[in-house]
C-alpha cells in the first residue's frame, strides 16, 4: 500500500473500534461515501473484466488492489480482523467472506466479488455475482434472482418502516423458487465504522422493530442457495460453505435512507 493512502483505524490491531455514534449520518459523511462507493463499484467491474476460465482468484485481487490505490482508496478488508487480500472470492458452494487464491476458475463457476473501500474516513462497500463463461440456467436464474431480491428489498426502504420489511421481501421472493435464505451473515450499518453494529436480516423476523429514519446508511445483500442455506467456516476462520455444497449467489449496496425512499450509494 501507497504510505500517502490512509488506513482505517483497525489495520494492525485485533479488531475495529466498537462504534458508539448514531445510525444517521451528516450530509458530509453521505458525500464522502458516495466517492468510497463509487470507487468500490467500479473497482467490482474492474475485477470481473478479466473473469474467465484459467484465471486465478488472485488475479482478479490484484486488478482490484491496484484500481482502489489508484483511486486514492484502501481496500477496506485488507488487515480487517486479520483477513488477507484486498476483496473477497467467493466461489460457486462458498457463501462469503472467500480468500483469493491460485484456485482457477473453471468454466460454468459462479464467483462473487465483495468489494470495500475506505476513503476520506468513511467506507462503501458492494458485491456482485457473476458467472465465468458457460453458465448453467440454475445458477444463471439463481444470480437473476438474487440481485432481483435485493433490488426489491431497497424498493421498500421508507423512514418510518421498521427494518423488518427488508427480511421479509426477500424471504417471500426467494420462497417463490425455493432458494434458501442465509441467516449467519447480514447486512450493517456502515459510514466511519466498516461494521456499525446495526444489523439487516434478510429472512422475516418480527421481533427486529428498529425504525427507519432519513439519514441512515447501512448496506442490503441477499445471499441465497440452490439448496439448504445452514453452512460451516474453513478452518482459515473465514471462508463460509454451504453445508450441503449448493450454490450461492449474493448482490449488495450500500444505500441511505431519504424522504423518498433508498439511495444507492455504490454506484459509478
Amino acid at each position: 500500500m501507497p504510505a500517502s493512502i490512509p488506513r482505517p483505524e483497525y489495520v494492525d490491531r485485533p479488531g475495529p473500534k466498537p462504534y458508539r455514534g448514531s445510525d444517521v449520518q451528516s450530509e458530509e459523511t453521505i458525500e464522502a461515501m458516495r466517492e468510497a462507493g463509487r470507487v468500490a463499484h467500479l473497482a467490482i467491474l474492474e475485477g470481473a473484466k478479466i473473469i474467465a476460465p484459467g484465471v486465478t482468484t488472485d488475479a482478479i485481487d490484484a486488478v482490484i488492489h491496484e484500481f482502489i490505490c489508484d483511486n486514492g482508496g484502501y481496500p477496506s478488508t485488507l488487515g480487517y480482523r486479520g483477513f488477507p487480500k484486498s476483496c473477497c472470492t467467493s466461489v460457486n458452494e462458498v457463501i462469503c467472506h472467500g480468500i483469493p487464491d491460485l484456485r482457477p476458475l473453471d468454466d460454468g463457476d459462479l464467483i462473487k466479488i465483495d468489494v470495500t473501500v475506505f476513503k476520506n474516513g468513511v467506507h462503501g462497500d458492494n458485491c456482485m455475482t457473476f458467472g465465468c463463461g458457460q453458465l448453467d440456467q440454475a445458477s444463471t436464474q439463481l444470480m437473476n434472482r438474487t440481485k432481483q431480491a435485493m433490488d426489491r428489498a431497497i424498493a421498500a426502504v421508507k423512514p418510518g418502516r421498521q427494518l423488518n420489511v427488508i427480511g421479509r421481501v426477500i424471504e417471500a421472493y426467494a420462497q417463490r423458487f425455493g432458494y434458501g435464505v442465509v441467516r449467519d451473515y447480514t447486512g450493517h450499518g456502515v459510514h466511519s465504522a466498516f461494521h456499525s453494529g446495526l444489523v439487516i436480516l434478510h429472512y422475516d423476523q418480527p421481533s427486529l422493530t428498529t425504525v427507519m429514519e432519513e439519514g441512515m446508511t447501512f448496506t442490503i445483500e441477499p445471499m441465497l442457495t440452490l439448496g439448504d442455506y445452514h453452512s460451516h467456516v474453513w478452518k482459515d476462520d473465514w471462508t463460509v460453505v454451504t453445508n450441503d455444497f449448493s450454490r450461492c449467489a449474493q448482490f449488495e449496496q450500500t444505500l441511505v435512507v431519504r424522504a423518498h425512499g433508498a439511495e444507492i450509494l455504490t454506484a459509478p
